[in-house]
């Protein structure tokens, strides 16, 4: 596969500073902006996904009319979660 560049990015010193006071032993910093855009990709499709099941749950809750209460639910949550750390 071809690899091809992004724009070039303007940014104030202190950014680009910032930037580079973190970078790992042997790491650039164009390695870091593309790993940053990777982990930035995969957020902002995970947070879509997030928001496209959401409407389709309430869309099935209009279409089929079940809802629960918050409380309800928080409370199954709790205890989920106590089982889990009781394992």
């Amino acid at each position: 596969m071809k690899t091809s560049t992004i724009p070039s990015l303007r940014v104030e010193p202190e950014l680009r500073h910032a930037a580079e006071s973190v970078l790992h032993d042997n790491e650039s910093l164009s390695s870091f902006v593309a790993q940053s855009l990777r982990v930035n990709i995969n957020q902002r499709r995970a947070q879509q996904e997030f928001i496209a099941r959401g409407l389709a749950s309430q869309n099935e809750a209009r279409r089929s009319g079940e809802y629960y209460a918050a409380e309800d639910v928080l409370h199954e949550l709790d205890a989920m979660l106590a089982r889990t750390e009781n394992k």
